[in-house]
């Protein structure tokens, strides 16, 4: 066999991005055999292409599986690996994702997981802001009060589209979530990730609050190499390399300073905001622990945590901003660099931890955020579909979930019916997945689920009566507008 042929057939329908570097390594840009090589180069050149065709069989094998697994049903398809479509959540996790390989990720060991703790370990804390604002403290205490008895139903907006998603919920089950989610965006104009909504966006988030909902704000920051508008795929979804990264955490450095203005204009709106007296749970940086955005999967002192830590120093220390209950947020701890422990930023930077899981609840993702908790507040902030109901009984801290948008009853069916999650959260296998953007599963009488008295919705007197201390510490009238 020819294996220098072989190869170069095989190299050839590689994508050029996987193919120029083993191009660009040797010293002769193509195939064959060069008149001038000695038969020792010969022979080292040869140990090189049948490297690169294994390389390049692996590749194409691999390429083949996960098109196979995106076409098969519950696979995605290419929507749900651009993430982007109609009515779905970004794809933080799957064929779409590349690991990448950082500098940190070598060099920084693993760290110890902290022992486990009982399920219900709750001790209420001080909001980690310095002179939270009353209305920050109020909303912090409400969780406390609820925790461990209540969930508060949940459902995330495109800033373009602002309610749309919420209002789907109220359709398709009858009952409106209290909770009330939205991004500051990173599109052109129109898109339904608008950068350009800004302003729109706070206004609703004003208008939400004083009509009882408690609001929940991420931030699907661009590259700091970029400025707005991007795609989601062109940006958010790419990275830093390693040197990028080391500037980005230098004070001083030139993409240090990009960034600031970025958050410094993030900050603008926020304060507008605490201008309005609206307490806001902030999410940024979101599911660290993955390789999915520019600023996630980086473990170390210098990684993806002290990025976290830098925008709430901006945030607090540099502009004063006193409304935001801080979030800290991982996804499921799948793989040895996705352990929580290796994206923890401390105690003194997080009023509530949370989970996004797009499968089920496996027991093992509760316990070992709980265990890094110190008793504070849990919850679910990213999901496809409503959690099932026997979740909170392994699981009691989850003190509310917010489905994304487009997705459990903010999708786009109707008669109170979808498809969605396992029957079971705590205790289902992982081939039953609650689903991004209704999904396939199971069929789910979303009526029912709202009816019962462990989750609270706008509509329920039960959930008026519980804020009625935080409505008037906010200075807002405690019966339902």
């Amino acid at each position: 066999m020819d294996v220098t042929r072989v190869a170069a057939a095989l190299v050839a329908v590689l994508p050029s991005e996987l193919k120029l570097p083993y191009l660009a390594a040797g010293s002769h840009a193509q195939f064959g055999r060069p008149q001038d090589i000695s038969p020792q180069s010969e022979a080292q050149m040869r140990h090189a292409y049948i490297g690169i065709a294994v390389l390049a069989v692996a590749c194409l094998v691999c390429g083949g599986l996960a098109f196979a697994q995106a076409a098969a049903p519950g696979g995605g398809g290419a929507g749900a690996a651009r993430g982007r479509g109609p009515g779905t959540r970004p794809a933080a996790s799957g064929p779409a994702t590349n690991p990448r390989v950082y500098a940190l990720n070598r060099l920084s060991p693993l760290l110890t997981k902290p022992p486990m703790r009982p399920a219900d370990w709750l001790v209420e804390h001080d909001p980690v802001t310095p002179n939270a604002s009353p209305e920050a403290r109020a909303l912090l205490k409400y969780f406390y009060s609820i925790s461990l008895k209540h969930t508060l139903t949940g459902q995330h907006n495109f800033p373009f589209q602002q309610e749309i998603s919420t209002n789907a919920a109220l359709r398709n089950s009858g009952k409106t979530p209290t909770i009330y989610g939205s991004d500051w965006g990173f599109a052109q104009a129109g898109d339904k990730d608008s950068a350009y909504s800004r302003d729109d966006t706070v206004a609703e988030l004003i208008k939400q609050w004083h009509a009882g909902h408690i609001i929940v704000m991420c931030w699907h920051a661009v590259r700091p190499t970029e400025d707005v508008p991007v795609t989601f795929m062109g940006s958010v979804r790419q990275t830093l390399t390693d040197a990028e990264w080391n500037q980005l955490v230098t004070p001083g450095s030139d993409l240090n300073k990009r960034w600031l203005a970025q958050v410094d204009e993030i900050a603008g709106y926020l304060k507008k905001l605490q201008d309005a007296h609206v307490p806001i749970l902030w999410r940024p940086f979101h599911e660290m622990n993955l390789d999915a955005f520019w600023w996630s999967g980086r473990r170390g002192e210098t990684g993806t945590k002290e990025l976290y830590r830098m925008i709430f120093d901006r945030l607090v220390n540099f502009h004063k901003l006193n409304n935001l209950i801080w979030i800290w947020n991982c996804d499921r701890p799948e793989g040895t660099d996705r352990q929580f422990v290796d994206y923890f930023p401390g105690q003194q930077y997080f009023d509530i931890l949370t989970l996004d899981c797009y499968a089920a609840f496996n027991q093992r993702y509760y316990d070992e955020m709980n265990a890094l908790s110190d008793g504070k507040v849990m919850a679910i902030s990213e999901t496809g579909n409503v959690p099932p109901l026997a979740t909170y009984q392994m699981q009691p801290k989850w003190t509310y979930y917010m489905c994304w948008a487009g997705s459990g009853p903010g999708g786009g069916g109707g008669g109170g019916r979808a498809r969605g999650p396992a029957t079971s959260a705590s205790v289902a296998p992982a081939s039953q997945p609650a689903a991004r953007g209704g999904g396939r599963g199971n069929a789910i009488d979303y009526a029912t689920i709202m009816s019962d008295p462990r989750l609270f919705n706008l509509e329920d007197s039960a959930y008026w009566d519980s804020i009625a201390d935080l409505r008037k510490a906010c200075g807002l009238p405690a019966a339902r507008p």
